[in-house]
């Protein structure tokens, strides 16, 4: 299904309809609507920390931070050679976070963004949109806070839309399109917050959160 027209009503009622938008590249000005037979998804209780990801979480330095780069974010995730983020979906999600829908969870060295993750958020459901690393390991780091996070709000979705062979070392599992449906559906019908009231976890608090498996 193709779209020439994306706006904020539209792409809430989409997600809500389990659908989402998708360009060809960069350059494209169309949007296409997609949903896929088989959906990926990221189980909360089922994130897979392996020990070199947890002593990575436990060591660095780096420092962790939501909502306060997602233009950036947005920015990072579509600088490559191939990417579905026009700038119709550049600018529709920027209104999108504007309006508390959209979130990003940021990874920094020092003042540089190395990594993270952006998504929408509606009841009880993540819609994981994208992510991008510049150090090695950046990028699971972001998703490790990133199911924390959901975790303590009160999510009960993590939808990847696809499943690639980086999310399935994580956890990451593919169902029918039927039953991401049912789970979209009791998702849709709770509530959750992005920012949990005096949420500040500590590493080990992300290294250790239940579901986490201790191998590889």
């Amino acid at each position: 299904m193709i779209a020439n027209a994306l706006t904020p009503d539209i792409l809430l009622r989409a997600y809500a309809a389990g659908i989402f938008p998708m360009a060809e590249s960069r350059d494209d000005p169309q949007i296409h609507w997609v949903d896929p037979r088989r959906r990926g998804i990221l189980p909360l209780d089922g994130f897979h920390i392996s020990r070199s990801l947890r002593r990575r979480i436990l060591r660095s330095d780096w420092r962790v931070s939501a909502d306060t780069a997602f233009a950036q974010t947005v920015q990072a995730c579509a600088a490559r050679d191939e990417t579905w983020i026009n700038a119709t979906i550049y600018d529709t999600y920027l209104a999108l976070h504007r309006m508390g829908f959209a979130h990003s969870l940021e990874i920094w060295d020092g003042d540089t963004l190395i990594g993270g993750v952006y998504g929408v958020t509606l009841g009880r459901a993540f819609f994981g949109e994208s992510m991008f690393s510049r150090r090695t390991d950046a990028s699971k780091l972001a998703l490790a806070y990133t199911v924390h996070r959901l975790r303590a709000g009160g999510f009960t979705l993590f939808d990847t839309q696809f499943l690639t062979a980086h999310l399935a070392t994580l956890g990451g599992i593919e169902i029918s399109r039927g039953d991401y449906h049912r789970r979209l559906g009791a998702a849709l019908e709770g509530r959750a917050q992005f920012h949990p009231d005096n949420y500040s976890p500590a590493p080990s608090d992300v290294a250790g959160s239940a579901g986490a498996a201790a191998s590889g």
